[in-house]
């Protein structure tokens, strides 16, 4: 096993853990390298605010001849938990009574202040209730387009001296049918363009980037060194490459060199914010940012966001919301603000827990019942959903708490 150990404040014992059970773990992802169904992993694991675990296991890069060993704080997009970083950017403007979550979101941007957008708000997106069309791949629809398409296919029609004047918000809402998958507060589906409009929202109400907004107020003043929405050339260094990013590497390598880098995708071409999942991280960053949240907003004296946002965030926030995403029949989808909160048979963590993953992937988990925060990254070596990756390591996780 290619395992590399981090950095950490106290032995499991000290915090109530079973440390054998860290044995299991390192063996499960080991299983899972093996298997070709994750290329490595990396996890930090803290109880009461104390690192207890924090390892690496497997290689850094998906190419056989590089053997090169992940390391605890390499590098990876944290993809979707970028919504709870975001979610926590609206929380503070919230607090700061800049805006409210029931605002329509017609009354900040103008575009969605016309039928039938005009009554969504800034609750709806997100909690993935607006009835605006769900991600990709969330239903069987062959034929579904994407806002990300709608936005590329307008912008190469614009005229050349009329791109500077490109209403990306405008051309992604003129209309994937008639605007909506349902009637908002239908059901639960999960729109990761919800939370791009949630970027665009704090740029209008700041006057500044959305990404300058969150390195700023939320990832800098926590210590989150390697947290950012832009690769630097030393965190270039430290990625973790697989095989979805063959393409990439030239780009890692440019960057890590210091080279100006060209936007060629939409997103970056017209600076539309990546607030639906764009921040690159390491687990013992996102542990940081679990630990605010289970502290109730304030960590190691810096306040993020106050206690009452924190309790208003990781509280059910839908009721008799159903979900019918990627073959779900679930009655009733358990949701906070921007917080995942799902709890059933297939989980032993605490009632209350709060949590959100990334596609490709990687998780962060807090159980306040038991001030235990846990984050792993473990990027899929094919194409796929790997819940043993990601679910049934919630369960050896939590398996160690005495």
């Amino acid at each position: 096993m290619l395992f590399t150990q981090g950095k950490t404040d106290c032995k499991p014992h000290e915090v109530g853990y079973n440390e054998q059970r860290l044995d299991v773990l390192n063996n499960h992802f080991q299983q899972l390298i093996d298997d070709g169904e994750i290329q490595c992993a990396t996890y930090c694991l803290s109880r009461k605010g104390r690192i207890f675990a924090h390892g690496a296991i497997g290689k850094k890069s998906f190419r056989a001849e590089d053997n090169t060993p992940v390391q605890p704080d390499s590098v990876r997009y944290i993809a979707s938990i970028t919504k709870v970083f975001t979610a926590v950017a609206i929380m503070k403007l919230v607090e700061d009574g800049v805006t409210r979550l029931d605002i329509p979101v017609g009354e900040i941007l103008p575009q969605f202040n016309t039928p039938p957008y005009n009554g969504v708000t800034l609750f709806q997106l997100l909690t993935h209730t607006s009835g605006m069309h769900a991600d990709g791949g969330c239903f069987d629809n062959k034929y579904q387009t994407t806002y990300w398409k709608m936005i590329d296919d307008a912008y190469k029609l614009c005229e050349p001296d009329k791109k500077s004047e490109f209403d990306w918000i405008a051309a992604a809402l003129g209309t994937i049918g008639s605007g909506f998958r349902v009637k908002p507060d239908t059901e639960w589906a999960y729109c990761s363009f919800g939370f791009v409009i949630l970027g665009a929202i704090i740029e209008k109400l700041t006057g500044i980037s959305a990404h300058k907004y969150i390195e700023d107020n939320i990832a800098k003043p926590l210590g989150m060194k390697d947290t950012s929405f832009d690769i630097k050339p030393e965190t270039a260094k430290r990625y973790i490459v697989t095989y979805s990013d063959e393409g990439f590497e030239k780009h890692l390598d440019d960057i890590a060199a210091g080279k100006t880098i060209e936007p060629h995708w939409i997103g970056e071409i017209l600076k539309i914010p990546s607030t639906g999942g764009g921040l690159d991280s390491t687990v013992y960053d996102v542990n940081l940012f679990g630990n605010m949240m289970l502290s109730g907003g304030t960590l190691n004296g810096v306040r993020i966001l106050g206690r009452k946002a924190v309790e208003k965030m990781t509280k059910f926030a839908i009721h008799n919301m159903p979900n019918y995403c990627w073959g779900a029949k679930e009655s009733e989808r358990g949701y906070g603000i921007g917080f995942d909160m799902r709890f059933g048979p297939g989980f032993t963590f605490s009632s209350g827990t709060y949590m959100h993953e990334g596609s490709g992937a990687c998780s962060l988990c807090v159980d306040p019942s038991e001030e235990f925060v846990a984050a792993w990254i473990v990027p899929f070596a094919k194409d796929g959903w790997w819940s043993r990756a990601l679910f049934n390591v919630q369960n050896i996780v939590w398996s160690g708490i005495l």
